[in-house]
């Protein structure tokens, strides 16, 4: 059992202590010796405790030259040992300071249980590359993503083309620093319930106008932000002018579920998310098709907090973005329905930023 090592005559006033006290200090040593920060720390406010309830004074088996004239047993008052044990502590603080965490999130665009598995394997192979804990943090909302990169609850965020906009305009001297191959050339899907008769066509259909529709989440880039333009393109009108009633899913996943159940005649979604569960065998197209595909835009981006490098080294960021545009992992890359990252910056959101002002989305 590891064992404190006090000064000459220090053991005897352990050993004066009693059994409850000698216990605790032997836990509290071998904590210290585990380099237990915490536990140790815990331990030690009980020692410290236990002994200031112990008999004002213990005896000290080396005398001094003051008491050994008279014969006397000389004696030591218990802040001696009590002493001994802040300065203990101090030293385990010292050597037990954690590694800084990196927390990130992204915006729930899909059904929860496959985000919490296509993000845990993320965080498992950046905590691998980057040497530092990771942990994922989910959130149940596009906002809820941006405010938690904004107060800084996570440092680094999968966010889409206008919530990353959002964020950077929010946080001084944060980045885009990676997005998908697909991401530089992105586009949304019209879908409509088959019972509608629309078809697929090179413009987005006039017979559109009337009938129900959704979006997806309100701040999705894909799912609203770049629908909405196009929409108020062709008919210079606002949503709500333009159909018999308008929805808001929340999600990609949710849009294409609302649309083939027939519970929305119309909606836009993201195409990759279309793809992906097409292939998971989650798409009926005898009740629901594709009618109109977007022209491309910038959209999904990786974005880090400007003070990572502060937080977690010299030249953090560049390691952090070199990481992510390292990814190789297919069943990485197939959970995002991408084929691999490139970097990124946030000059490229640029024509996302343009068009959310332009509806009005963006001060």
């Amino acid at each position: 059992m590891a064992t404190l090592a006090f000064a000459p005559g220090m053991a005897a006033m352990l050993a004066a202590l009693g059994p409850e006290c000698q216990a605790v200090l032997h836990a509290f040593a071998a904590a210290l010796q585990a380099d237990q920060g915490a536990g140790a720390l815990r331990l030690g406010a009980v020692a410290h405790a236990a002994i200031a309830s112990r008999p004002l004074r213990v005896v000290q088996t080396v005398p001094s030259r003051t008491t050994a004239h008279r014969g006397e047993r000389p004696t030591m008052h218990r802040r001696t040992l009590l002493a001994a044990l802040p300065a203990a502590g101090a030293s385990t603080r010292l050597r037990s300071q954690p590694a800084p965490r990196l927390a990130f999130t992204a915006i729930p665009d899909q059904d929860e249980t496959r985000l919490v598995e296509r993000f845990g394997r993320v965080a498992v192979y950046l905590e691998a590359a980057l040497k530092v804990p990771v942990v994922y943090v989910p959130v149940k909302s596009y906002p809820a993503a941006v405010t938690a990169f904004t107060n800084d609850q996570v440092q680094l965020a999968w966010f889409g083309g206008f919530t990353g906009v959002q964020a950077r305009r929010a946080v001084a001297n944060s980045q885009a620093i990676a997005q998908g191959i697909e991401d530089r050339a992105f586009t949304s899907y019209f879908i409509a319930n088959a019972a509608t008769g629309l078809k697929r066509g090179e413009a987005l259909p006039q017979a559109i106008a009337g009938r129900s529709f959704t979006f997806g989440a309100r701040a999705s880039t894909s799912g609203r932000v770049m629908p909405e333009f196009y929409l108020r393109k062709q008919f210079g009108k606002t949503p709500s002018e333009i159909f018999s009633r308008v929805g808001f899913s929340g999600d990609h996943t949710r849009t294409l579920q609302l649309v083939q159940s027939g519970a929305f005649e119309v909606g836009a979604m993201d195409f990759t998310v279309f793809g992906l569960e097409q292939q998971a065998g989650r798409v009926d197209l005898s009740k629901v098709s594709v009618i109109w595909q977007t022209p491309p835009f910038p959209d999904y981006n990786w974005t880090v907090r400007g003070d990572v490098d502060a937080r977690f080294g010299t030249l953090f960021a560049q390691r952090l973005q070199a990481a992510l545009v390292g990814i190789k992992d297919r069943a990485i890359l197939d959970a995002f329905g991408r084929t691999g990252f490139v970097a990124a910056s946030n000059a490229d959101y640029a024509p996302v930023e343009t068009v959310a002002k332009a509806t009005e989305l963006l001060d």
